[in-house]
C-alpha cells in the first residue's frame, strides 16, 4: 500500500544532491517547503514537493492518505550511539550519585560498567532481546528510526557475541535500522585488572576474528579515556577491527584530554565521541577531516560535567551529530528531543542545528545517509509527524512534551 500525507504545514530537512556531513554554517540551513505533500510507495519516499503539485491518485490506487493540517512532518531522528541492549537498571548508582559520588568513585566500588556486565552474564539472549524492544518500542514513539547498538556490558567473548547477536536480531525482527558496534574495550573485566595488557590481546586475537566470522559487527570502538583503554592499545585494538572490515569509531575526551580525538582522525574514524575534554587544536584537527564529533549531551547533564564548546566546533568547521547514548549508567533516555533541547541551552546550537544533527549527519555518523535522515526520493520513508505545532522551533522549546503523533518507518504507520 501506498501513503500520502498531504496538506504538511512544514517539510524539513528537504534534500537533493548532496553527499557529505553538513558543517559550519550550512548546519544551520534547514532547507524546508510549507504547505507540502510526500508520497510514499513500496516504503521509499516517491515524490514529494508543494501542494499545488500533488499528484492526483487514480480511483483504483490503494493509498493511505494522511492529512497533516498544522503539522510538521521531517525525517526520524537517527540516532548514532547507544547501549540499548543491557540487562536490568542501575538506579542505585544514581543513588550514589546524588550523595556526592563521581563516575570513576561509582566505578572503583565495582558499579558503573562491571555492574552491567555481572548482569548481562546471568541473563539469557532472549531476554536481553525481550528487554532491548521495550527500549526500540519506546524509542519508536520518540521518533527515532534508525539506531546505533553497541556491545561492551559482555567482556567476554561469550557475552560480547551475545550482545551483538541481539543487536543484529533487532534489527532483523524490527522496522529500526540498526548498525551494530563491537565495543569489547568498554572497560576491563575483573579477570584482568591486574593484566590489562592480556585483555587487550583477547580482544584482538579471540574476540574480534569470532566476530567476523559472524558479521557481528558494522563498527569496532574503543573507551579511549584515562583509567580505561590509552592511546596505545586503543590503536591496536581499532587497527585489528579496520583489518577484519569494522569501521573505527571511539569514545574520546570525555574524562580528559585522552588523545582519542587525534587517534580517531588519525585512523579516519566515522565519528569522535563524547568531546566534554577539547579545545582549539581539536576544533582544527577534526575541521580538516572527515570525522564526525558525535555530541552526547544527555551523559553530560546526567552527570553534571562540563558541556564542550560546540559553538566554536561548528564555527570551526567541524561537522556535529547528536545522539543519546541510550545506557543505564550515564544516559538512561532515549529520546533525542530531550537531547536537542539540552543542546540548544548548554551546547548552544541553533534550532536547525540541532534538527539537521539529530537526523542528516546522525544519518551520516552510522554510514546510513544514503538511504535515510533527509526528505529525498529514493529514500527510504523514515518519516516523523508531529502534533500540531507553531514552528519548528517549538520541538526543542517544548523539551518534556510528546509532540510525535506518527512515526513512519519503511512506510509502515506507528501511532
Amino acid at each position: 500500500m501506498s501513503i500520502l500525507i498531504k496538506n504538511i504545514k512544514r517539510l524539513l530537512v528537504v534534500q537533493e544532491g548532496n553527499s557529505t556531513p553538513l558543517r559550519g554554517s550550512a548546519l544551520s540551513e534547514l532547507n524546508s517547503i510549507d504547505n507540502a505533500f510526500v508520497y510514499i510507495k513500496d516504503g521509499v519516499i516517491e515524490d514529494y514537493g508543494v501542494m499545488s503539485e500533488m499528484p492526483l491518485l487514480s480511483d483504483n490506487q490503494e493509498v493511505e492518505v494522511i492529512d497533516a493540517d498544522g503539522r510538521m512532518v521531517m525525517p526520524a531522528y537517527c540516532d548514532s550511539h547507544t547501549h540499548i541492549v543491557y540487562s536490568g537498571s542501575r538506579e542505585m548508582e544514581y543513588m550514589d550519585k546524588i550523595r556526592g559520588l563521581s563516575y570513576q568513585e561509582i566505578a572503583a566500588r565495582g558499579g558503573g560498567i562491571l555492574n552491567s556486565v555481572d548482569l548481562l552474564h546471568n541473563t539469557s539472549e532472549d531476554e536481553l532481546y525481550r528487554q532491548a524492544m521495550v527500549r526500540v518500542d519506546e524509542m519508536i514513539r520518540f521518533g527515532t528510526g534508525a539506531i546505533e547498538v553497541k556491545s561492551g556490558y559482555g567482556l567476554s567473548v561469550e557475552d560480547e557475541v551475545k550482545m551483538l547477536r541481539v543487536a543484529r536480531r533487532i534489527g532483523d525482527s524490527s522496522d529500526v535500522t540498526v548498525r551494530t558496534t563491537f565495543l569489547g574495550a568498554h572497560a576491563y573485566p575483573r579477570r584482568y585488572l591486574e593484566n590489562k595488557s592480556k585483555y587487550v590481546d583477547e580482544i584482538i586475537k579471540e574476540m574480534i576474528p569470532v566476530i567476523q566470522s559472524e558479521g557481528l559487527a558494522d563498527y569496532i570502538d574503543v573507551f579511549c579515556e584515562q583509567g580505561f583503554f590509552s592511546v596505545e592499545d586503543s590503536e591496536r585494538i581499532l587497527r585489528a577491527g579496520i583489518d577484519a572490515g569494522m569501521i573505527p569509531t571511539i569514545h574520546a575526551n570525555q574524562m580528559s584530554k585522552s588523545g582519542g580525538v587525534e587517534l580517531g582522525v588519525k585512523l579516519g574514524a566515522s565519528s569522535v565521541c563524547h568531546l566534554e575534554f577539547t579545545d582549539e587544536s581539536h576544533y582544527k584537527l577534526l575541521g580538516e577531516s572527515e570525522t564526525i564529533a558525535t555530541m552526547l549531551p544527555g551523559s553530560t547533564f546526567f552527570l553534571k560535567m562540563n558541556y564542550p564548546n560546540v559553538r566554536e566546533m561548528i564555527d570551526k568547521n567541524v561537522a556535529v551529530a547528536l545522539a543519546t547514548n541510550y545506557n543505564p549508567g550515564s544516559s538512561p533516555s532515549g529520546d533525542m528531543k530531550f537531547m536537542m533541547a539540552l543542546s540548544c541551552l548548554y551546547l548552544n546550537m541553533k534550532p536547525e542545528e540541532v534538527i539537521n544533527a539529530s537526523t542528516i549527519n546522525g544519518a551520516y555518523a552510522m554510514g546510513v545517509a544514503h538511504k535515510l535522515g533527509s526528505i529525498t526520493k529514493g529514500k527510504v520513508a523514515n518519516l516523523i509527524i508531529t502534533k500540531p505545532i507553531p514552528t519548528y522551533e517549538f520541538i526543542p522549546y517544548s523539551f518534556s512534551t510528546p509532540l510525535v503523533e506518527k512515526t513512519v518507518l519503511k512506510g509502515k504507520i506507528y501511532g
